[in-house]
């Protein structure tokens, strides 16, 4: 069955960095887009990244671009997402989505930017 599990969250300072990893398995990792998504508290779920399969980045949200880069290594069937310059806008439960910002996606990691 089709499995997403998300890692690497914490806890940083603001201007920190983290790197979050999606392990991915029961499907063939390079024939989908791959999304990250977050979900701040209180707050609804919004999309952050999309990544095709051959790794062109398709797009970023406003608020990340230039301080977030996703990759995958689809050898070993995994998403990355590298986040620099975090501020306190960033703490969220972090996700990875396959195919669609709908599609099926892993429990999350949680990212909390705090001093």
């Amino acid at each position: 069955q089709v499995q997403l599990v998300e890692s690497g969250g914490g806890r940083v300072q603001p201007g920190g960095s983290l790197l979050l990893s999606c392990a991915t398995s029961g499907f063939t990792f390079s024939d989908y887009y791959m999304y990250w998504l977050r979900q701040a508290p209180g707050k609804g779920l919004e999309w952050v990244s999309r990544i095709t399969p051959a790794g062109r980045i398709a797009g970023y949200l406003d608020s990340v671009r230039g301080r977030f880069t996703a990759s995958r290594d689809n050898s070993k069937n995994t998403l990355y997402l590298q986040m620099n310059r975090l501020t306190s806008d960033d703490t969220a439960v972090y996700y990875c989505a396959k195919g669609d910002p709908s599609g099926p996606r892993g429990s999350g990691t949680l990212v909390t930017v705090s001093s």
